[in-house]
């Protein structure tokens, strides 16, 4: 069932766990108390959700919660006649927090859980929400923390990591070099990078990890200059902190970047990256970027202010939601809708939930260029059939 929402175009978003956070902050540490603030409700509908958020949380990861709530309001405001009563609770950024939030809402009257953000704290509603059968959309990009019923909305690392390897073997690339940030992020990708370029009939000549401190990445890239002499694809799956320093390393280890064609993820969609000559011509995976600038508009003429690229997931979360509340009668939170092979289309392209919790997502392939990045492989329109 292809579901596209009856509102304006809108879109999705990276997002945080507590393994690697894309907010820069990790969880703040567990509260004295476990109880959640007083409720706070938006809509009027019949059909409750709830809406568990980190919203008195310190740093970014509360900055990022205040500008998703406010998305989920926008989106009620934009959906025709929702149905739908959003229970919006705080959970603090905590796991103890997030399952006292999930326990009220149910009490309340919850049909389905929206949120959290943390891997831990999706961990602590999944568990509570599966002994009651409801469902769960939540926003960590953590895929060990997906489960059946427990739906990841977030893009995962892993699909970025496929889309950029099966378009370069499309074009004819065959052996890869890696270096990989040593850490949970790393992980996740040099298994899915492993994995996909088997796939692909490719092999990883030389793969290295170098550790967060920049002043300690020479050997590990020493290593790398050494051994991948042989390679035609060098894969770098780090953000514009980390990026820019490891090429000039490379380059001044006598490794020809140009020679090189340089992949990375999502991550690389920042203005560093497009300013930096060096990666000039590189290639990563991540979203079109139209979508969000339409809802970052409309969000700047609503609220005045800069919407977080992770407030389109609670728009989207909260859009689907009323378009499936509208649509699909009694069935519309069962396993059948939400897993529908033929997914759902969002301000990002489509996605897809998968049996198993994670998603399935439709990514452009764009390359680094000084004006921004251009668009070399575009997003699929819809699912391939009986895949």
């Amino acid at each position: 069932m292809a579901l596209g929402f009856a509102v304006a175009a809108f879109g999705l978003a990276a997002c945080t766990s507590s393994s690697f956070d894309r907010l820069g902050a990790e969880a703040p540490p567990p509260l004295e108390a476990d109880a959640p603030p007083p409720v706070a409700q938006m809509g009027a509908g019949q059909v409750r959700v709830a809406l568990i958020l980190p919203l008195s949380a310190q740093g970014n990861a509360g900055i990022a919660a205040i500008s998703m709530k406010n998305a989920a309001e926008m989106a009620l405001a934009e959906f025709k006649e929702p149905n739908v009563q959003l229970l919006v609770k705080d959970d603090a950024g905590t796991p103890q927090g997030a399952q006292a939030a999930a326990q009220q809402a149910i009490g309340e009257g919850a049909e389905m859980i929206i949120g959290p953000l943390f891997a831990n704290s999706v961990s602590a509603v999944g568990a509570l929400a599966r002994t009651r059968n409801i469902p769960v959309i939540a926003f960590s990009t953590d895929a060990s923390v997906a489960a059946r019923g427990v739906y990841l909305l977030s893009f995962l690392p892993e699909s970025d990591v496929r889309r950029i390897v099966d378009y370069a073997a499309t074009r004819g690339k065959r052996s890869y070099a890696a270096l990989l940030p040593d850490n949970a992020y790393g992980s996740v990708v040099e298994a899915a990078f492993q994995q996909t370029v088997a796939r692909r009939g490719g092999r990883v000549i030389s793969l290295e990890k170098y550790p967060p401190d920049p002043t300690r990445m020479g050997e590990s890239i020493r290593r790398l200059a050494q051994s991948a002499a042989n390679a035609d694809s060098l894969f770098i799956p780090d953000g514009a902190d980390a990026v820019p320093q490891v090429v000039q390393q490379l380059e001044a280890n006598r490794v020809n970047v140009k020679r090189l064609q340089l992949l990375g993820t999502g991550l690389w969609d920042d203005p560093r990256i497009m300013e930096n000559p060096s990666l000039a011509g590189a290639l990563f995976a991540a979203p079109e970027s139209a979508g969000f600038r339409a809802f970052a508009g409309r969000y700047r003429s609503r609220y005045g202010g800069e919407p977080v690229r992770t407030a389109t997931l609670a728009y989207d979360a909260v859009a689907l939601v009323a378009a499936l509340v509208k649509t699909q009668g009694a069935q519309r939170f069962s396993e059948q809708t939400l897993t529908g092979s033929s997914g759902f289309a969002g301000i990002d392209g489509i996605f897809r939930f998968k049996a198993d919790g994670t998603n399935e997502r439709g990514l452009a392939v764009l390359r680094v260029a000084p004006g921004g990045a251009q668009v070399v492989s575009p997003a699929p329109k819809a699912f391939t059939p009986g895949t």
